[in-house]
């Protein structure tokens, strides 16, 4: 009798609703960890592979060499796990400004990541060892890097300022000061590294750019996730 009670009460918690909820979470989570994956990578790579200076190359170059294809695969795991998350947001997003366009913008910042990472950037700044300092050859899989990598920064960026007015008309202003602010920092850090000049500063900038938009981006999925316990 326990036990027909006991599956009794399973089949009514694993409703359509509760089932539907544990998804949008397990999306969420996957996305979540798009940041700290191509984070950790993509750190561990700059501090370990022969020749890369953290202060003068971007981690675009880490596609070359022998080992690039670590970084290639970061992009590539990295953008399936943000095309999750935006599934999960999507599915989690009430009515309202973003609900549609928010997970879309999202999307392809996550398809962005997956061309780039299909697309090798060209060695530069002396990088990978035996490149020429001043190399500035353009390919077509190092411009076709550039694009993919350029119009996904440029989706998230939209969505940053798209989720500020979401959470301005909704009178949540802290969230909607870190999403503006976090649109200008990305913003300003793409303008600098697209320029070329390949200083410490652009490079550090799009760093500190870079690590605040996947905290920005891990922290709304989180946000969104908290409403569904």
């Amino acid at each position: 009798m326990q036990k027909v009670q006991s599956e009794t009460n399973r089949e009514i918690l694993n409703t359509p609703h509760e089932t539907g909820a544990r998804l949008t979470r397990a999306l969420l989570a996957l996305g979540i960890a798009a940041g700290p994956l191509y984070l950790a990578v993509g750190l561990a790579q700059a501090l370990t592979r022969p020749g890369f200076d953290i202060t003068r190359h971007s981690l675009s170059l880490l596609s070359n060499g022998a080992l690039g294809w670590i970084h290639m695969t970061n992009l590539v795991v990295t953008g399936l796990l943000v095309l999750a998350g935006a599934r999960g947001m999507q599915k989690a997003l009430a009515i309202g400004p973003g609900k549609t366009w928010g997970p879309v913008l999202v999307a392809i910042y996550g398809l962005g990541l997956i061309g780039s990472g299909f697309f090798i950037a060209d060695p530069a700044l002396g990088f990978p060892p035996g490149t020429a300092v001043d190399a500035n050859t353009v390919s077509w899989h190092g411009l076709m890097h550039f694009a993919c990598g350029g119009i996904g920064f440029l989706a998230l960026i939209a969505a940053c300022f798209l989720f500020a007015r979401r959470f301005a008309l909704a009178q949540q202003r802290g969230w909607a000061m870190f999403s503006r602010i976090t649109g200008v920092v990305f913003l300003a850090a793409f303008l600098g590294i697209a320029s070329g000049s390949g200083n410490s500063w652009t490079i550090l900038g799009f760093w500190v750019g870079v690590i605040l938009a996947w905290a920005w981006f891990s922290m709304l999925l989180a946000r969104l996730m908290g409403k569904l316990v």
